[in-house]
């Protein structure tokens, strides 16, 4: 059974929601998404989906992920159908979901487009502000009805990225470079969460008023804004290598005063409540920085 037949066949076995407005949300592309029930067979389609909806309560709920979904560890032992950017439309039919959620930017545009016309309800989600994840997690909470969950865990995250800010944004500015991506190398702006990161943390991001989210750049453009710090996310959460690159730079300030730093990816990459540990170590490395210049 292959192809549209196949996705034809198990149609069959997704029930069809009703329209009841008791249980409705507004998703990240400003569409209203309804369910009838509780959802109770929810399939997530990026790593950060996955983490939201587990932050969300509704881990037990989850019958799909994709790959790279590492986070709860229980997430790992969820069948997986493929990646964020080409999902096994089959095997995801086949598992029946009652709730989709998808990434904006992040999933292909025609399987999301397929499975809509199949009848699945697609909650779509990109967060791009503190805010914006306390909102989604609760969001999520409403649509698999696990709303007390759903309201603490955005409390607590809330207010823990409120006491940061509060902690350190009047600090002594750092001219900070955040390093996302090494080839092509890239950084954020401070439209970018990581950004927004950057900022809460007093720190001053040298390509902040960029126009791209996120920005293409060359070694050259680095060493021309000479930051003071370089925090990198690097590609594995023990992967260090890229900050070994600037080292050929010694004159580069973030060299001579050994300001390199190791931020683990899935805590700073990812908008899901482990933000809040992430924007804690960025913090603390700023904060270092800060107490080198007193030392001097």
């Amino acid at each position: 059974m292959r192809g549209a037949l196949g996705l034809a066949f198990l149609l069959i076995a997704i029930p069809v929601q009703g329209h009841d407005h008791s249980r409705c949300v507004v998703d990240d592309r400003d569409r209203e998404v309804c369910l009838h029930n509780a959802a109770r067979r929810i399939a997530t389609l990026s790593p950060g989906a996955t983490e939201l909806t587990y932050a969300a309560g509704a881990g037990d709920q989850v019958v799909a992920v994709v790959s790279y979904s590492d986070y709860p560890p229980q997430a790992q032992e969820v069948a997986s159908v493929g990646s964020h950017t080409r999902i096994d439309l089959e095997a995801l039919v086949g598992l029946a979901p009652d709730l989709v959620i998808g990434w904006v930017t992040g999933n292909p545009a025609e399987q999301m487009e397929t499975l809509e016309a199949l009848g699945m309800p697609v909650f779509y989600i990109e967060p791009r502000s503190v805010e914006d994840v306390a909102h989604t997690i609760e969001r999520l909470a409403r649509l698999a009805g696990t709303e007390p969950t759903g309201r603490q865990a955005a409390s607590e995250f809330r207010d823990g990225m409120a006491a940061l800010t509060a902690r350190y944004r009047e600090r002594d500015p750092v001219p900070t470079f955040y390093q996302v991506w090494d080839e092509p190398l890239m950084s954020v702006n401070n439209e970018h969460l990581i950004g927004q990161v950057v900022e809460l943390c007093g720190g001053e991001n040298v390509f902040g008023e960029l126009e791209r989210l996120v920005p293409r750049l060359d070694d050259e453009a680095v060493l021309a804004a000479n930051p003071e710090a370089i925090i990198a996310g690097g590609m594995g959460e023990e992967n260090r290598h890229w900050l070994t690159h600037w080292e050929q730079y010694p004159h580069l300030d973030a060299v001579a005063k050994e300001n390199l730093y190791f931020v683990p990816p899935s805590l700073i990459q990812r908008p899901t409540p482990r933000l809040l540990e992430g924007a804690q170590i960025l913090c603390e490395k700023l904060e270092q920085t800060r107490q080198k210049r007193g030392a001097s």
